[in-house]
């Protein structure tokens, strides 16, 4: 039987409801990319930083799948905020704190409501990454992760169509941060020479907002089948 993340009136936009299982299985799906990508965000970050933030992630969303196995969440936004507490504690680096903080702030948005709508979370987010934002000291065009995530926070919509329209402006915007020089962290203290390499951080980035859009399609399709029978 599918879960309760589904379209609670057929055809219409905006009546979609997002449960705890909708969000434990986005932050699972994108555990899974971590793990697949792992190897390219080492790689990535050995350019322009210290060469860890694959393996930092993978050690990170590890810990936070063990958590939500072992302390299973009863809402959205306890299942954010025990994964920012999470990636924080075992995450070196800024990047556990940035992470951290983007799903525990977006969580504490959410409240303690048993279903939020697409429209909730896409406010939400747009809470956890302007905490981003003001933790870090940046904004886009820095070379950040903000570089994915601002743009995807801004196609965020009612629906789960704007889910991934949000993974497009997020990937398009990781893509975006090869020509520019690093204003901000690790990368910036190379100055120009940050110049032609892709960010980690906004691809990592992408690769969160990529697992929401997966999760949205497999909920709505989970539900499409389930009406059906």
């Amino acid at each position: 039987m599918a879960d309760r993340t589904a379209d609670r009136t057929a055809g219409q936009e905006g009546e979609h409801t997002l449960d705890t299982a909708f969000f434990i299985r986005w932050l699972t799906t994108a555990a899974q990319a971590v793990e697949r990508e792992a190897d390219r965000l080492t790689e990535l970050d050995s350019a322009i930083g210290d060469a860890d933030h694959g393996s930092n992630l993978q050690r990170g969303f590890r810990a936070v799948t063990a958590a939500l196995a072992q302390e299973p969440p009863g809402s959205p936004g306890a299942v954010l905020a025990l994964a920012g507490k999470r990636l924080i504690s075992t995450v070196g680096g800024a990047s556990g704190p940035l992470y951290g903080t983007l799903l525990r702030r977006t969580g504490k948005a959410l409240g303690d409501a048993p279903e939020v709508s697409p429209a909730q979370l896409a406010e939400a987010l747009r809470v956890g990454v302007a905490a981003v934002a003001q933790l870090g000291g940046a904004k886009a065009g820095d070379k950040t992760m903000l570089d994915a995530l601002e743009p995807a926070v801004g196609a965020l919509g009612a629906s789960y169509a704007t889910f991934a329209e949000a993974a497009g402006a997020a990937g398009d915007g990781a893509l975006a941060t090869v020509p520019l020089q690093a204003r901000k962290g690790r990368a910036s203290y190379l100055g120009e020479r940050s110049i032609g390499h892709q960010d980690p951080g906004a691809t990592s980035s992408a690769l969160l907002i990529t697992a929401l859009a997966d999760a949205a399609g497999a909920a709505r399709a989970s539900a499409r089948e389930d009406g059906s029978r």
